[in-house]
């Protein structure tokens, strides 16, 4: 179980290992993000793109399922705060193989809950060819393992 002490400033971990299918995109457009160049290919043509590509939100819903998969649900998280920023880079595209990279920026023990601490954390998702295409900066709580007197 990790613990906030296990997540020191400065550190990088690289994580996940996400192929993205065509079906994939489609199904998570129709539920999500209905918009034409996420839906159908002969669609996506037309658009700024000109091909079928993955929406945002499905590229940050990956990279959430990667964070559980690799470490979250392994935590002993209290939940977040929010989304501070969040970056859509460069398109996804069926086919790309995604993975991720967390940097633990801050992290500091509340005051009014000294059992929880509060971690700063930049998140990068990168495809196949070494290109961001997801940036995130996010806060999470976790529980401390010890308390500080």
């Amino acid at each position: 179980m990790l613990h906030f002490e296990d997540y020191p400033v400065g550190e990088v971990a690289t994580f996940g290992d996400k192929l993205v299918t065509e079906d994939e995109i489609v199904a998570f457009a129709h539920d999500w993000d209905p918009q034409p160049f996420h839906l159908d290919a002969e669609a996506a043509r037309n658009s700024q793109i000109g091909e079928l590509i993955a929406s945002g939100w499905h590229t940050g819903a990956m990279l959430m399922r990667m964070m559980c998969d690799a470490y979250l649900t392994d935590s002993a998280s209290e939940g977040a705060p929010g989304i501070d920023e969040m970056r859509w880079l460069r398109p996804v595209r069926p086919g790309d193989r995604l993975h991720a990279r967390r940097t633990t920026l801050s992290a500091r023990a509340l005051s009014s809950r000294p059992h929880i601490g509060v971690i700063g954390l930049q998140l990068d998702v990168v495809n196949q060819h070494d290109e961001t295409v997801l940036t995130m900066k996010t806060a999470a709580f976790i529980r401390r393992r010890e308390i500080a007197p």
